[in-house]
């Protein structure tokens, strides 16, 4: 009798155990940028913000990198940055849309982290930096420049990342955004880096100046290694202010940075080390911009970030949806490969799953393995 009235009382615990839907069962980490450049920008309006949410619920996308400061312009309100697309989308929204979206991501248990792009001002010849200081910020090569648009790499200005004006400013706008927003979980320091494409940079007046002055070089000589690491010294110089200053306003932020890949290029083209990012601690995780459309090629990429760090659960592998608008099938290789990899998969980007509904169908037809 004492043993029937045990499971009977087993049984009905179990029937009142609280439902838990598959979708919250310790999900399978997996996040998705959200850029403002796509038609029609999610912080638009309340319609574009609850579509997200609702499709990133279907997906079960466990984190939103969401892009609100871009080539000098913000999605927020700022004294520092040209905030004219954040006051247009309150114009229109009424609220303050980016508060609204994580407001809304927190109901779903969503995260979200603010995306800013933080050297590049793209190709905006009105950017707040230039009307501000001049072309005297940009970073250049050693040919001659006779107008602004000398100033273009790859179809983007970029800016010198060890000019003091530089950093001053960009500390501002992240104090200004996170302070507005401090329900957020995480920023994404993206563009921190050299321009990687000719990669001959540098050649700032004050950069210049600056690297004779500490190493007490009278030349710059374009191959040696004391300039290359100089370069690539201030590069993570500037990621260490910017950290300093997210930590200092939220010291339990999630910081994390993009790394360009493969690290060859990173390393001794974008001037970027971020591996040693990770091993200093200096950054909680790196997402790497893994963007090949060749399925082998992807894979050889995160084999090799695997042998030179060694916490892979640091690193998060960007998948460039982008890349696979008229190929879904190759997409849906590459994000079942960065799910099998052990980390968490960024696909890159939302604007691109909609604009063909079959490679937002690899997300939502996606089994946990």
């Amino acid at each position: 009798m004492m043993y029937s009235a045990r499971v009977l009382f087993l049984v009905l615990a179990f029937l009142f155990l609280p439902f838990i839907p598959a979708q919250s069962r310790n999900p399978e980490p997996r996040a998705l940028f959200v850029s403002v450049v796509q038609d029609t920008p999610v912080l638009s309006s309340r319609y574009e913000i609850e579509k997200l949410i609702g499709f990133a619920k279907d997906a079960r996308i466990t984190t939103l990198f969401v892009q609100v400061y871009r080539k000098n312009q913000a999605w927020f309100p700022s004294e520092t940055a040209d905030d004219t697309p954040y006051q247009k989308c309150l114009k229109d929204v009424i609220d303050d849309p980016f508060a609204l979206l994580l407001q809304q991501a927190h109901r779903a248990g969503i995260q979200v982290h603010a995306w800013v792009n933080m050297l590049s001002l793209a190709n905006n010849q009105d950017a707040v930096f230039l009307k501000k200081y001049g072309t005297e910020v940009l970073t250049r090569n050693t040919a001659e420049k006779k107008k602004l648009r000398d100033f273009m790499v790859d179809s983007q200005y970029f800016l010198e990342p060890g000019d003091h004006r530089v950093r001053n400013d960009l500390v501002k706008i992240v104090s200004e955004l996170l302070t507005r927003y401090p329900d957020l979980d995480g920023i994404q320091f993206d563009y921190v880096r050299y321009p990687d494409t000719d990669p001959h940079y540098g050649y700032a007046k004050s950069n210049v100046e600056r690297f004779k002055k500490a190493t007490g070089q009278s030349i710059v000589d374009d191959n040696s290694r004391l300039w290359k690491d100089w370069k690539r010294a201030q590069v993570s110089g500037l990621l260490a202010v910017l950290v300093k200053e997210a930590r200092r306003l939220r010291p339990g932020i999630q910081v994390s940075a993009t790394g360009c890949m493969p690290y060859v290029r990173a390393y001794y083209e974008a001037y970027q080390d971020w591996p040693s990012w990770l091993s200093t601690g200096l950054v909680d995780f790196v997402t790497i911009m893994s963007y090949s459309p060749d399925p082998k090629e992807f894979g050889r990429w995160i084999e090799s970030v695997k042998k030179i760090v060694p916490d892979f659960s640091k690193i998060k592998i960007g998948v460039g949806a982008y890349k696979f608008l008229r190929s879904p099938q190759l997409f849906a290789q590459e994000f079942r490969q960065s799910q099998e990899a052990g980390s968490a998969s960024v696909i890159f980007h939302y604007g691109s799953l909609l604009e063909n509904p079959r490679l937002k169908d690899v997300l939502l037809s996606s089994k946990k393995q």
